[in-house]
Protein backbone atom coordinates (compact mmCIF):
# COMPACT_ATOMS: atom_id res chain seq x y z
CA UNK A 1 0.00 0.00 0.00
CA UNK A 2 1.22 3.50 -0.76
CA UNK A 3 2.66 5.23 2.32
CA UNK A 4 1.83 8.65 0.89
CA UNK A 5 -1.40 8.99 -1.03
CA UNK A 6 -2.20 11.53 -3.74
CA UNK A 7 -3.74 14.75 -2.39
CA UNK A 8 -5.81 15.58 -5.49
CA UNK A 9 -9.51 14.97 -4.99
CA UNK A 10 -10.69 12.36 -7.50
CA UNK A 11 -14.11 11.76 -8.99
CA UNK A 12 -14.94 8.50 -10.75
CA UNK A 13 -18.05 8.60 -12.94
CA UNK A 14 -19.38 5.22 -14.08
CA UNK A 15 -22.16 4.63 -16.59
CA UNK A 16 -24.67 2.03 -15.42
CA UNK A 17 -27.39 0.53 -17.59
CA UNK A 18 -28.60 -2.98 -16.72
CA UNK A 19 -25.15 -3.89 -15.43
CA UNK A 20 -26.16 -5.84 -12.33
CA UNK A 21 -23.89 -8.82 -13.03
CA UNK A 22 -20.77 -6.73 -13.62
CA UNK A 23 -21.22 -4.09 -10.90
CA UNK A 24 -19.84 -5.97 -7.90
CA UNK A 25 -16.53 -6.82 -9.53
CA UNK A 26 -16.21 -3.40 -11.14
CA UNK A 27 -17.00 -1.32 -8.05
CA UNK A 28 -14.86 -3.46 -5.74
CA UNK A 29 -11.87 -3.16 -8.10
CA UNK A 30 -12.45 0.56 -8.60
CA UNK A 31 -12.79 1.27 -4.88
CA UNK A 32 -9.70 -0.77 -3.95
CA UNK A 33 -7.60 0.95 -6.61
CA UNK A 34 -8.72 4.49 -5.73
CA UNK A 35 -8.49 3.87 -1.98
CA UNK A 36 -4.90 2.70 -2.29
CA UNK A 37 -3.83 5.58 -4.52
CA UNK A 38 -5.82 8.60 -3.35
CA UNK A 39 -6.52 10.23 -0.03
CA UNK A 40 -9.96 11.60 -1.00
CA UNK A 41 -12.26 10.46 -3.77
CA UNK A 42 -15.88 9.98 -4.78
CA UNK A 43 -17.66 7.46 -6.97
CA UNK A 44 -20.70 8.51 -8.99
CA UNK A 45 -22.83 5.81 -10.62
CA UNK A 46 -25.05 7.24 -13.35
CA UNK A 47 -28.10 5.01 -13.55
CA UNK A 48 -29.47 5.34 -17.07
CA UNK A 49 -32.95 3.91 -16.37
CA UNK A 50 -31.76 0.41 -15.51
CA UNK A 51 -34.56 -2.16 -15.39
CA UNK A 52 -32.60 -4.88 -13.56
CA UNK A 53 -31.16 -4.95 -10.04
CA UNK A 54 -28.31 -2.52 -10.70
CA UNK A 55 -29.43 0.01 -8.08
CA UNK A 56 -29.86 -2.69 -5.45
CA UNK A 57 -26.38 -4.01 -6.21
CA UNK A 58 -24.84 -0.57 -5.74
CA UNK A 59 -26.64 0.02 -2.45
CA UNK A 60 -25.64 -3.42 -1.18
CA UNK A 61 -21.97 -2.64 -1.85
CA UNK A 62 -22.14 0.83 -0.33
CA UNK A 63 -21.62 -0.54 3.18
CA UNK A 64 -18.08 -1.60 2.23
CA UNK A 65 -17.00 1.87 1.11
CA UNK A 66 -16.06 3.60 4.35
CA UNK A 67 -13.90 6.57 3.37
CA UNK A 68 -15.40 7.80 0.14
CA UNK A 69 -18.64 9.27 -1.14
CA UNK A 70 -20.78 6.96 -3.26
CA UNK A 71 -23.66 8.59 -5.13
CA UNK A 72 -26.29 7.34 -7.56
CA UNK A 73 -27.44 9.79 -10.18
CA UNK A 74 -30.74 8.55 -11.62
CA UNK A 75 -31.64 9.66 -15.13
CA UNK A 76 -35.35 10.30 -15.71
CA UNK A 77 -35.44 7.91 -18.66
CA UNK A 78 -32.98 6.09 -20.90
CA UNK A 79 -30.82 8.75 -22.56
CA UNK A 80 -27.66 6.93 -23.65
CA UNK A 81 -24.06 7.13 -22.55
CA UNK A 82 -23.28 10.59 -23.95
CA UNK A 83 -26.05 12.44 -22.11
CA UNK A 84 -25.74 10.32 -18.97
CA UNK A 85 -21.97 10.77 -18.68
CA UNK A 86 -22.30 14.49 -19.29
CA UNK A 87 -24.69 14.64 -16.33
CA UNK A 88 -22.25 12.65 -14.19
CA UNK A 89 -19.25 14.81 -15.06
CA UNK A 90 -21.28 17.97 -14.39
CA UNK A 91 -22.09 16.59 -10.94
CA UNK A 92 -18.48 15.59 -10.18
CA UNK A 93 -16.32 17.96 -8.10
CA UNK A 94 -12.89 16.32 -8.38
CA UNK A 95 -9.64 17.92 -9.46
CA UNK A 96 -9.43 14.98 -11.85
CA UNK A 97 -12.42 13.04 -13.15
CA UNK A 98 -12.34 9.45 -14.37
CA UNK A 99 -14.94 8.46 -16.97
CA UNK A 100 -15.97 4.82 -17.25
CA UNK A 101 -18.35 4.33 -20.17
CA UNK A 102 -18.84 0.70 -19.21
CA UNK A 103 -18.63 -1.42 -16.06
CA UNK A 104 -17.04 -4.25 -18.03
CA UNK A 105 -13.40 -4.37 -16.91
CA UNK A 106 -11.32 -6.09 -19.57
CA UNK A 107 -8.15 -4.51 -18.17
CA UNK A 108 -6.19 -4.70 -14.94
CA UNK A 109 -7.01 -2.08 -12.25
CA UNK A 110 -3.42 -0.84 -12.44
CA UNK A 111 -4.32 0.78 -15.75
CA UNK A 112 -6.47 3.30 -13.88
CA UNK A 113 -3.42 4.44 -11.93
CA UNK A 114 -1.33 4.42 -15.07
CA UNK A 115 -3.52 6.86 -16.98
CA UNK A 116 -3.67 9.16 -13.93
CA UNK A 117 0.13 9.15 -13.59
CA UNK A 118 0.33 9.95 -17.31
CA UNK A 119 -1.99 12.92 -16.77
CA UNK A 120 0.39 14.27 -14.11
CA UNK A 121 3.10 14.40 -16.80
CA UNK A 122 1.34 17.31 -18.51
CA UNK A 123 -1.61 15.72 -20.30
CA UNK A 124 -5.06 17.10 -19.53
CA UNK A 125 -6.88 14.16 -21.12
CA UNK A 126 -5.56 10.60 -21.07
CA UNK A 127 -7.58 7.67 -22.34
CA UNK A 128 -7.01 3.96 -22.72
CA UNK A 129 -8.48 1.43 -25.10
CA UNK A 130 -8.01 -1.79 -26.99
CA UNK A 131 -7.78 -2.29 -30.73
CA UNK A 132 -10.55 -4.89 -30.57
CA UNK A 133 -13.68 -3.32 -32.10
CA UNK A 134 -16.45 -3.88 -34.60
CA UNK A 135 -15.81 -3.39 -38.31
CA UNK A 136 -18.29 -0.51 -38.46
CA UNK A 137 -16.45 1.24 -35.64
CA UNK A 138 -13.12 0.84 -37.46
CA UNK A 139 -14.68 2.35 -40.57
CA UNK A 140 -16.10 5.29 -38.63
CA UNK A 141 -12.78 6.10 -36.93
CA UNK A 142 -10.93 5.84 -40.25
CA UNK A 143 -13.34 8.21 -42.01
CA UNK A 144 -13.50 10.64 -39.09
CA UNK A 145 -9.74 10.88 -38.57
CA UNK A 146 -9.15 11.34 -42.31
CA UNK A 147 -11.49 14.30 -42.61
CA UNK A 148 -11.44 15.93 -39.16
CA UNK A 149 -8.17 17.82 -39.63
CA UNK A 150 -7.50 17.84 -35.88
CA UNK A 151 -4.21 17.32 -34.09
CA UNK A 152 -5.31 14.20 -32.24
CA UNK A 153 -7.02 11.18 -33.78
CA UNK A 154 -9.89 9.61 -31.90
CA UNK A 155 -9.75 5.93 -31.03
CA UNK A 156 -11.79 3.27 -29.33
CA UNK A 157 -11.70 4.12 -25.62
CA UNK A 158 -12.60 2.19 -22.48
CA UNK A 159 -12.02 4.85 -19.87
CA UNK A 160 -10.29 8.20 -19.53
CA UNK A 161 -9.21 10.77 -16.98
CA UNK A 162 -9.81 14.51 -17.37
CA UNK A 163 -8.22 17.38 -15.52
CA UNK A 164 -10.51 20.07 -14.16
CA UNK A 165 -8.96 22.43 -16.70
CA UNK A 166 -10.01 20.12 -19.53
CA UNK A 167 -13.58 19.91 -18.21
CA UNK A 168 -13.81 23.69 -17.94
CA UNK A 169 -12.33 24.13 -21.42
CA UNK A 170 -14.79 21.71 -23.03
CA UNK A 171 -17.77 23.26 -21.24
CA UNK A 172 -16.71 26.70 -22.42
CA UNK A 173 -16.74 25.36 -25.98
CA UNK A 174 -20.23 23.86 -25.74
CA UNK A 175 -23.00 23.47 -23.19
CA UNK A 176 -24.07 20.19 -24.73
CA UNK A 177 -21.64 17.45 -25.73
CA UNK A 178 -23.10 15.34 -28.54
CA UNK A 179 -19.88 13.34 -28.89
CA UNK A 180 -17.41 13.84 -26.08
CA UNK A 181 -14.39 12.24 -27.72
CA UNK A 182 -14.56 14.66 -30.64
CA UNK A 183 -14.72 17.68 -28.35
CA UNK A 184 -11.92 16.33 -26.18
CA UNK A 185 -9.67 15.95 -29.22
CA UNK A 186 -10.59 19.47 -30.39
CA UNK A 187 -10.22 21.33 -27.09
CA UNK A 188 -6.63 22.42 -27.78
CA UNK A 189 -5.11 20.79 -24.68
CA UNK A 190 -2.60 17.95 -24.59
CA UNK A 191 -4.17 14.53 -25.12
CA UNK A 192 -2.65 11.07 -24.83
CA UNK A 193 -3.87 7.51 -25.35
CA UNK A 194 -2.63 4.23 -23.92
CA UNK A 195 -3.28 0.92 -25.68
CA UNK A 196 -3.76 -2.27 -23.72
CA UNK A 197 -4.48 -5.88 -24.55
CA UNK A 198 -7.90 -7.04 -23.40
CA UNK A 199 -7.92 -9.59 -20.59
CA UNK A 200 -11.20 -11.02 -21.93
CA UNK A 201 -10.45 -12.31 -25.41
CA UNK A 202 -13.48 -12.40 -27.66
CA UNK A 203 -15.72 -10.45 -25.27
CA UNK A 204 -17.59 -7.51 -26.67
CA UNK A 205 -18.88 -4.52 -24.81
CA UNK A 206 -22.58 -3.79 -24.65
CA UNK A 207 -23.66 -0.99 -26.97
CA UNK A 208 -24.14 2.11 -24.79
CA UNK A 209 -24.90 4.73 -27.43
CA UNK A 210 -28.60 5.49 -27.67
CA UNK A 211 -28.50 5.94 -31.45
CA UNK A 212 -25.02 4.91 -32.67
CA UNK A 213 -25.65 5.67 -36.34
CA UNK A 214 -27.13 9.07 -35.49
CA UNK A 215 -24.24 9.86 -33.16
CA UNK A 216 -21.74 8.91 -35.85
CA UNK A 217 -23.50 11.07 -38.43
CA UNK A 218 -23.66 14.01 -36.02
CA UNK A 219 -19.95 13.71 -35.27
CA UNK A 220 -19.05 13.57 -38.97
CA UNK A 221 -21.18 16.64 -39.75
CA UNK A 222 -20.09 18.74 -36.77
CA UNK A 223 -16.42 17.88 -36.53
CA UNK A 224 -15.37 17.06 -40.10
CA UNK A 225 -15.83 18.59 -43.55
CA UNK A 226 -16.95 15.29 -45.06
CA UNK A 227 -20.61 16.31 -45.46
CA UNK A 228 -19.62 19.52 -47.22
CA UNK A 229 -17.27 17.66 -49.56
CA UNK A 230 -19.95 15.14 -50.49
CA UNK A 231 -22.50 17.90 -51.03
CA UNK A 232 -20.07 19.90 -53.11
CA UNK A 233 -19.33 16.94 -55.38
CA UNK A 234 -23.02 16.26 -56.03
CA UNK A 235 -23.66 19.98 -56.55
CA UNK A 236 -20.86 20.21 -59.11
CA UNK A 237 -22.18 17.12 -60.90
CA UNK A 238 -25.65 18.68 -61.00
CA UNK A 239 -24.19 21.91 -62.36
CA UNK A 240 -22.31 20.01 -65.07
CA UNK A 241 -25.50 18.18 -66.00
CA UNK A 242 -27.30 21.52 -66.22
CA UNK A 243 -24.59 22.97 -68.45
CA UNK A 244 -24.74 19.83 -70.58
CA UNK A 245 -28.47 20.32 -71.02
CA UNK A 246 -27.89 23.90 -72.15
CA UNK A 247 -25.28 22.72 -74.66
CA UNK A 248 -27.62 20.04 -75.94
CA UNK A 249 -30.49 22.49 -76.39
CA UNK A 250 -28.30 25.01 -78.22
CA UNK A 251 -26.95 22.26 -80.49
CA UNK A 252 -30.49 21.14 -81.38
CA UNK A 253 -31.44 24.72 -82.05
CA UNK A 254 -28.52 25.33 -84.40
CA UNK A 255 -28.56 22.00 -86.24
CA UNK A 256 -32.11 20.66 -86.05
CA UNK A 257 -35.73 21.67 -86.08
CA UNK A 258 -36.63 22.50 -82.50
CA UNK A 259 -40.20 22.87 -81.26
CA UNK A 260 -41.21 26.51 -81.02
CA UNK A 261 -40.45 27.89 -77.55
CA UNK A 262 -38.62 24.70 -76.49
CA UNK A 263 -35.14 26.24 -76.63
CA UNK A 264 -36.08 29.32 -74.61
CA UNK A 265 -37.90 27.29 -71.99
CA UNK A 266 -35.07 24.78 -71.55
CA UNK A 267 -32.38 27.48 -71.31
CA UNK A 268 -34.46 29.31 -68.71
CA UNK A 269 -35.03 26.11 -66.69
CA UNK A 270 -31.36 25.12 -66.93
CA UNK A 271 -30.28 28.56 -65.76
CA UNK A 272 -32.75 28.42 -62.90
CA UNK A 273 -31.55 24.98 -61.77
CA UNK A 274 -27.94 26.14 -62.04
CA UNK A 275 -28.71 29.09 -59.76
CA UNK A 276 -30.58 26.83 -57.31
CA UNK A 277 -27.70 24.35 -57.10
CA UNK A 278 -25.26 27.20 -56.52
CA UNK A 279 -27.35 28.69 -53.74
CA UNK A 280 -27.91 25.26 -52.16
CA UNK A 281 -24.18 24.60 -52.00
CA UNK A 282 -23.70 27.86 -50.09
CA UNK A 283 -26.69 27.25 -47.81
CA UNK A 284 -25.58 23.73 -46.95
CA UNK A 285 -22.14 25.01 -46.01
CA UNK A 286 -23.68 27.54 -43.67
CA UNK A 287 -25.98 24.90 -42.21
CA UNK A 288 -23.03 22.65 -41.48
CA UNK A 289 -21.51 25.50 -39.47
CA UNK A 290 -24.74 26.59 -37.81
CA UNK A 291 -25.43 23.06 -36.59
CA UNK A 292 -22.77 23.77 -34.02
CA UNK A 293 -25.18 26.23 -32.45
CA UNK A 294 -27.46 23.39 -31.38
CA UNK A 295 -25.35 23.14 -28.22
CA UNK A 296 -27.51 25.79 -26.58
CA UNK A 297 -29.35 23.70 -24.02
CA UNK A 298 -28.83 20.79 -21.70
CA UNK A 299 -29.89 17.49 -23.20
CA UNK A 300 -30.18 15.35 -20.15
CA UNK A 301 -32.88 15.18 -17.48
CA UNK A 302 -32.12 13.94 -13.97
CA UNK A 303 -34.80 12.33 -11.80
CA UNK A 304 -32.93 12.18 -8.49
CA UNK A 305 -29.56 11.98 -6.77
CA UNK A 306 -28.96 9.51 -3.95
CA UNK A 307 -25.99 9.60 -1.59
CA UNK A 308 -25.64 6.02 -0.41
CA UNK A 309 -22.22 6.18 1.28
CA UNK A 310 -19.83 8.76 2.65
Amino acid sequence: MNAIKEKNFISAVAYVHNAELALEGFLNSLYSTLNEKFEKFEIICVNDASSDGSIGAIKQLSGKFYNCTLSILNMSYYQGVEAAMQAGVDFAIGDFVFEFDSTMMDYTPELIVRIYDRALQGFDIVSCGTEQMRACSKLFYAVYNRHSGTQYMIKSETCRVLSRRAINRVHSMSINLPYRKALYSNCGLKVDHIHYKSTQNGARRTQTLKNPSETAMTALILFTNLAYKITLVFTLLAMLATLGTVGYVVTIYLTGNPVEGYTTMMIFMSGAFFAIFTVLSVIIKYLSVMLGLIFNKQRYIIESIEKVAG
